[in-house]
């Protein structure tokens, strides 16, 4: 009976003070590409307790006889609180997919009628300056404003070109999908709010990453700037989010190996946790 309980009590750690915690460390968008990894494993982790606290109740429940009659009722509570946990993950992963492809096939071909095409980028004929793009499994789109081909110096244009680029080539649209399924699912019973607000800025962050790999940080920066205020459309990934928290990770051009090997270590640990707690028992009931 002890491995439900810790398993439990691990889901519940999981789902709400460790994201909030996490949250509040904001050095870790120092290493963006580890933090990432921390807040997968994290939410990876927090479902596999969930669901292995249910399951190994109703199993602990049933394995061994005799199995009482007050036994076979606590194990179908159980395995009906775990089906729910699944049914609601799949039918907010269900909803939310349909939803953002279904809006971002709508927004391209709707791009596709008002914009011209420059060098790969669609260009919309608009007086602010706009920079996105729109991720889709057949035929992605940069789509920028003539106001910021005409506002942003050379440099500045390619590293944001290139920012956005590194969006699509990550496939950071689905990383924010994963958590966005989470927050529907539980919205009101963990903190999953909190995990999908900072995985947004590390998005933005490692595509400043990858921008700054081929480009330069002064011209990323100005070109920040310039696009503040703009937004872009929902299911969209833009070059104007989070601003102040990108600056400051920008200007830091210190090495942070350590605590990027830590993070990883931190995040592979979070994740064994309750693997290890879910599988060893069922291990030693076969044998």
């Amino acid at each position: 009976m002890l491995t439900p309980v810790v398993l439990g009590g691990l889901a519940v750690l999981l789902a709400g003070p460790v994201p909030w915690v996490l949250s509040r460390w904001r050095g870790l968008r120092r290493t963006p590409a580890a933090a990432m990894l921390l807040w997968q494993s994290t939410a990876a982790a927090a479902v596999l307790a969930a669901l292995g606290a249910g399951l190994s109740l109703a199993t602990d429940r049933l394995w061994e006889p005799p199995v009482a009659g007050h036994d076979v009722v606590v194990a179908v509570l159980a395995g009906a609180v775990t089906a729910v946990v699944v049914a609601r993950l799949l039918w907010s992963g269900h909803r939310t997919g349909t939803a953002l492809r279904r809006m971002r096939r709508l927004h391209r071909e709707r791009v596709d009628l008002v914009a011209s095409r420059d060098e790969g980028v669609s260009v919309l004929e608009h007086d602010l300056p706009v920079a996105y793009c729109v991720p889709g499994m057949s035929g992605s789109r940069i789509v920028v404003s003539r106001s910021t081909l005409t506002s942003l110096a050379p440099a500045e244009l390619a590293a944001v070109i290139e920012h956005e680029r590194s969006h699509l080539r990550a496939r950071h649209d689905l990383v924010l999908e994963a958590f966005t399924v989470l927050h529907r699912a539980f919205p009101r019973w963990v903190a999953s709010r909190a995990a999908r607000a900072e995985v947004e800025v590390l998005v933005e962050v490692l595509a400043d990453r990858a921008a700054v790999r081929r480009g330069d940080r002064r011209a990323l920066l100005s070109a920040l700037v310039a696009l503040a205020g703009s937004s872009a459309p929902a299911g969209a990934l833009g070059s104007a989010g989070s601003l102040a928290a990108r600056a400051e990770v920008l200007r830091d051009e210190g090495n942070h190996r350590l605590q990027a090997g830590s993070v990883v270590l931190l995040a592979g640990a979070i994740l064994a946790l309750p693997t290890v707690l879910v599988v060893l028992p069922w291990l030693s009931g076969l044998r």
